[in-house]
């Protein structure tokens, strides 16, 4: 139940915060590197949903421990992690979850 409140509260404070962002073209119709509100909305969603899936996982404290960043589908994980096999670990969850793309995996072990 908990977990679904913050899911919620995190889904919502990115609908919040995407509401500044702009929808940008270059003139020359060619996509520029900035994000339209949309895609800000579908990425905030996708972080949420992959630490919620690493919290679940691996757990809280791996999930406490990882921060997770989105840009067009492609997730960052980055951070520290206790052992290979943690950080292993939090890359299938995040590759589990619908939209993301594909995953960058730049988790440290604590030696």
């Amino acid at each position: 139940m908990k977990r679904n409140i913050l899911f919620l509260a995190m889904v919502a404070a990115a609908l919040a915060l995407g509401a500044c962002a702009s929808n940008t073209q270059t003139s020359d119709n060619k996509e520029s590197t900035k994000e339209t509100t949309g895609q800000y909305v579908d990425d905030a969603t996708v972080t949420a949903k992959v630490k919620t899936a690493i919290a679940s996982d691996v757990g809280v404290k791996a999930a406490s421990n990882v921060n997770v960043e989105t840009y067009r589908g492609v997730v960052q994980l980055s951070g520290f992690a206790d052992s290979e096999d943690q950080a292993s670990k939090a890359v299938t969850a995040a590759k589990k979850v619908s939209g993301v793309r594909s995953v960058k995996n730049d988790i440290r072990i604590k030696r």
